[in-house]
């Protein structure tokens, strides 16, 4: 009876759900147009580096270590296109910054050639510590994609306790099971069986960041008070619905490297 509980027992909710959700239906239906572009991110957590076993039955013949030697971590990055069902994966071995999402997010607009194809890119995310909309840093990198390529940028967060439904978490679960049981004994290796997974019959880009980025970087309150300025807020949830039109972000550009 106790484990029927804990198995059916509904998520947590927060009074803002209901309209978070709603808010994302709304936004989420109009995927459908040629000049928007909806992509979900996430970090997935670190994968240890190194000679032992993992679980699950290994698809090479490698002998593992007794016991978890080795403080090497690649911590995983992922960007699913729910546009056009493509999967980009940036790995680094430094922790995974505000900075380095924004690299990735223009890294992968420019490779597929959406900086100029398409005006809206909707960007869901879980409302983590490093990409949340009241962190400083993200917003003030955010920002100036939005202003340079004449793009309208919509970030739509999940609400706590329900980072499940970013479509994200489904190729983290397929990559999961893919290299489940691997010896993951260098970074080549963790890369090789990252190219080899399929999501939706397809293999992901797969790209490696050697860059090392500066964590705990901060805008100073004078900057982010233009920013917040420039940036909409959804009435009520604005935690969790922030739009960036283009003209409003070069204004916030060109005030911030005012004299």
């Amino acid at each position: 009876m106790y484990l029927n509980f804990l198995i059916y027992r509904p998520l947590k909710k927060i009074p803002e759900t209901d309209a978070i959700f709603d808010n994302l239906k709304e936004v989420h239906n109009e995927k459908n147009h040629d000049n928007i572009l909806r992509i979900s991110i996430d970090t997935k957590d670190r994968v240890k580096i190194g000679q032992f076993s993992r679980g699950g039955k290994s698809r090479v013949l490698v002998t593992a270590a007794d016991h978890d030697f080795g403080d090497e971590y690649l911590t995983p990055f992922g960007i699913l296109d729910v546009t056009n069902d493509k999967v980009d994966l940036s790995f680094t071995k430094s922790k995974v910054t505000a900075d380095f999402m924004v690299d990735a997010i223009k890294a992968y607009l420019i490779r597929n050639n959406y900086h100029v194809t398409k005006d809206t890119i909707t960007i869901n995310a879980d409302n983590g510590p490093e990409n949340n909309s009241r962190r400083t840093q993200f917003i003030k990198r955010i920002i100036y994609p939005s202003a340079k390529y004449d793009l309208k940028i919509i970030l739509a967060y999940y609400p706590p306790y329900h980072s499940k439904y970013n479509p994200i978490e489904r190729v983290w679960g397929i990559l999961e099971q893919h290299w489940n049981g691997a010896i993951l004994d260098e970074t080549s290796t963790v890369l090789a069986y990252a190219k080899t997974m399929k999501w939706k019959a397809a293999e992901p880009y797969v790209n490696f960041i050697k860059k090392k980025y500066m964590i705990d970087k901060k805008v100073s309150k004078k900057v982010m008070k233009i920013y917040e300025t420039m940036i909409e807020r959804a009435e009520l949830i604005g935690k969790w619905f922030v739009t960036l039109t283009p003209s409003k972000c070069k204004k916030a550009v060109l005030l911030e490297n005012k004299p």
